[in-house]
């Protein structure tokens, strides 16, 4: 099996969770997250401004059409100025198509295209970030979880202890010091679960940042597919699709055509025009003039003169080329090709930067993500050794062989590992998702989601493109991630009591009355 398919086959495991009655799956929350997250909405809003660039790019080469309109007084006439208008109405039309730029429009186009290209790389990198976030914030719900329930059952143990302890040291069993001990101990258990309450509240508030909704009976996530076999052929896959190298690369490409198209301004244009123009003087131009072919006007009764009949409008159309030869611009083209080959250079060691970046994300994801499956492993095993030690000194507790502090060391072993263990799990997906990040294998697509049409930046590109009305602008923009001020707080711990008054916590019932002892004392006012 391929590296590429293996890591498609998630497509088909996540597809293959069936959505429960209740509760909610990681595909159902990745789903919302494709759909509402802002950073991934505000993200496909930008592409969309960059795609406009081909737009303003293929304007440059397109005619323009300008008109032009103005009425005038004449307050203050010169010699002759009975025979001038008193007012005049002017119209104008100019066309101009550029034929030749120097081939500067055609480079801009293609850096801009070039730039698209980079843009939708750049939005499939933050799609797969914003994905391994939502995986992140949906692992840690669930290991905070299980986490509290351990420290629950613990908590639970230890007040059993300590009532079994006081029992014995009324019957004189055991001494002073073995029920201080296990009250001790229970009273940095009842601390651990309070930090362990307080950790989920902040995962839960982080799931609801990143995915829109509150965290509700998480379902265990689906297994990951099989990946690469080693960590040298994960980079290898990644240097290939990792969609960061491809925006670098795109983006590289775009910096050399720059250059063209500053050099371009050394260049001559040629451009064609139209002009036309229309004039109306309102009627207040004379009836007739009398004009002396001598020069001058005459009285009309002598001969030789010409008595000709006013025009109240004239009309005036003009068509021709305009050729412009740049012969000195003070070192401005220069100075503008030098900048555009230096910003390429900074574009071509992006891509060596953005490279080892990939290569060594991919690498050492591998190392975590084979790291985090060897700590499972190991850690099963240390829990099951563990509740067979724990077994082993309650009996030999029981028959005097150990004391109470052999029972609690063997009791907080046990819940270490298992939350070592879970921890572990949790780690292990995480870094197995964020490896299908490195590997440009983590986004909708290759997720098989299914909430709704894929978001296609094509489209936008599309119609940018073939926009040539100067009032074929798009909606209003309005908000498309939705805010979470109104959800409710899933927090569970808050103040016993805080300086406004009393409070109770919404949860309370989940946190033991022994956590919720020894209020704070307010400040003083």
């Amino acid at each position: 099996m391929t590296a590429g398919t293996r890591v498609v086959a998630v497509a088909a495991m996540l597809a293959s969770v069936a959505t429960p009655a209740m509760g909610a799956t990681l595909r159902e929350a990745l789903v919302r997250t494709y759909n509402g997250n802002p950073t991934l909405t505000g993200a496909r809003a930008g592409q969309r401004a960059v795609d406009e660039n081909v737009a303003i790019a293929l304007s440059q080469g397109r005619p323009t059409v300008a008109g032009s309109g103005s009425y005038s007084e004449f307050v203050r006439r010169g010699i002759g100025g009975e025979f001038s208008p008193a007012r005049a109405l002017n119209a104008g039309l100019n066309i101009s198509m550029p034929i030749y730029q120097g081939g500067g429009v055609k480079s801009s186009i293609r850096a801009a295209d070039a730039r698209v290209d980079s843009g939708r790389a750049s939005l499939r990198s933050t799609e797969a970030n914003i994905f391994v976030q939502a995986v992140g914030s949906y692992m840690d719900v669930i290991r905070d979880l299980a986490i509290v329930e351990l420290n629950r059952g613990n908590v639970r143990v230890l007040e059993t202890n300590v009532q079994a302890s006081s029992d014995r040291f009324e019957v004189g069993d055991l001494t002073r010091t073995d029920v201080a001990q296990s009250q001790a101990r229970l009273s940095i258990a009842q601390s651990q679960l309070q930090s362990a309450l307080a950790q989920l509240d902040s995962s839960r508030e982080n799931y609801l940042r990143i995915i829109g909704t509150t965290p509700d009976a998480l379902e265990p996530p689906p297994p990951l597919p099989l990946f690469p076999a080693s960590a040298d052929a994960a980079a290898d896959v990644a240097i290939e699709n990792n969609p960061d190298l491809i925006a670098a690369r795109a983006a590289a490409r775009a910096a050399n055509f720059d250059i063209r198209t500053a050099k371009a301004s050394r260049l001559p244009t040629l451009s064609g025009f139209a002009q036309g123009s229309y004039t109306n003087y309102v009627g207040s131009r004379p009836g007739s003039v009398v004009v002396n072919p001598g020069g001058g006007t005459s009285d009309p009764t002598q001969p030789g003169t010409i008595v000709e009949s006013a025009q109240q409008s004239q009309k005036t159309a003009t068509v021709g080329l305009s050729a412009n030869l740049p012969l000195y611009q003070g070192g401005l083209p220069a100075a503008r090709v030098r900048q555009a080959q230096a910003r390429s250079s900074q574009a071509i060691e992006q891509i060596a930067l953005v490279e080892r970046s990939v290569v060594s994300d991919s690498r050492a994801t591998y190392s975590l993500y084979a790291a985090a499956l060897g700590v499972i492993a190991s850690s099963e095993r240390a829990v099951s050794a563990s509740e067979l030690a724990l077994e082993g000194v309650r009996a030999e507790n029981s028959v005097g062989t150990r004391n109470v502090l052999d029972v609690l060391n063997a009791e907080q072993e046990l819940l270490n590992v298992r939350v070592q263990l879970v921890t572990a799990r949790r780690d292990a997906y995480v870094a197995g998702f964020a490896l299908l990040a490195a590997i440009g294998k983590a986004e909708a697509r290759d997720l098989g989601l299914d909430g709704g049409p894929l978001y296609d930046p094509t489209i936008s590109y599309r119609q940018a493109r073939r926009s040539l009305s100067d009032w074929n602008d798009d909606p209003a923009p309005v908000p498309v991630a939705a805010s979470t001020a109104g959800l409710p707080s899933p927090t569970q711990v808050v103040l016993p009591q805080s300086a406004y008054g009393p409070a109770v916590p919404a949860a309370s019932r989940d946190i033991p009355p022994t956590v919720r002892a020894n209020p704070v004392t307010p400040p003083v006012r």
